[in-house]
């Protein structure tokens, strides 16, 4: 069926006249005579025009193996070829970017797990061997010979497994107020809770890899896969949130050591909202592109 045919089809089953599309395509009844006889064909923006009236997509108009497009206007053509290239390229340039940028915040993310593993190892040993002197945490000197002048502050390796925000003068009230067994628990927990929070990332990242390299290998974004990659990222943004309060509960019931994590915040709320409303977008995006046949628009 040519493109006359079918504008003659969808037409005459939106009860329509020649003179009354004419009027809303804002041409002549003789145009639309000539359009669906074959003697020509409208121009881009009128084929657009032809479908928001209709309520259907070009590949409605110019048949399914779009066969007919060769024989539409040259220039027409080539306007779109050149539309489509341009925004392909854009398209493939970002994506190639932000595929790039998951994949080395994935290395980077996977090459501190072996680092955090060691620390953790390490907690036991630092915390059974160091003790305060003078509001200062050094290390025993019986027990470490020449390190420094056998006199070495830790307060950054101490800090370091804890929240950021505690202050030096806290650490040491902490080891004055714990044993170094409720210690040792406090941030073994605490790297334990950071350690999964870095795996979440990396999954997060590799889902967020896909997605871009799906985007950018593909004629169109709005794809089923696509869909549930936006959804997995949301789910796992959604644990990666709440894992925080949830570790200043383990904190306080297990060992008995106040935390300051912070309570879910509403960004935070509106962050899922956000990322989590994208794949709605793209499965809104994803049936539109089909035709009144159910077949996916493919140019």
């Amino acid at each position: 069926m040519k493109f006359g045919d079918n504008l003659r089809k969808i037409r005459k089953n939106k009860k329509m006249s020649q003179e009354q599309l004419a009027e809303k395509v804002n041409v002549t009844r003789q145009s639309v005579s000539k359009w669906e006889n074959g003697e020509s064909y409208p121009e881009m923006n009128n084929i657009l025009e032809l479908c928001k009236i209709f309520n259907c997509k070009i590949n409605d108009l110019v048949h399914n193996d779009m066969s007919d497009i060769t024989s539409l206007d040259e220039e027409i053509i080539m306007k779109a070829v050149k539309f489509n290239e341009k925004k392909q390229k854009e398209v493939k340039i970002l994506s190639t970017i932000i595929e790039m940028i998951g994949k080395i915040g994935s290395i980077i993310l996977k090459v501190a797990i072996p680092f955090i593993i060691l620390t953790m190892l390490l907690v036991p040993y630092i915390v059974n061997n160091v003790e305060v002197k003078n509001n200062e945490i050094i290390f025993k000197t019986e027990n470490i010979k020449i390190i420094d002048k056998n006199k070495i502050k830790i307060y950054d390796v101490i800090i370091g497994e804890f929240d950021g925000d505690i202050l030096e003068n806290e650490v040491v009230q902490m080891f004055l107020d714990n044993s170094n067994f409720k210690i040792v628990c406090y941030v073994e927990i605490g790297m334990i809770f950071l350690l999964v929070d870095i795996i979440l990332m990396i999954i997060i990242l590799s889902y967020v890899e896909k997605l871009f390299n799906n985007i950018k290998n593909n004629i169109t974004p709005f794809t089923l896969d696509n869909v549930a990659f936006i959804k997995k990222i949301s789910y796992l943004i959604i644990a990666l949130i709440i894992i925080s309060p949830i570790s200043g509960i383990i904190f306080n019931l297990a060992v008995g050591i106040s935390s300051s994590e912070n309570p879910i915040e509403l960004i935070s709320i509106l962050e899922i909202l956000i990322i989590f409303s994208m794949s709605y977008i793209f499965e809104y995006g994803y049936e539109i592109q089909k035709d009144t046949n159910g077949k996916i628009y493919n140019p």
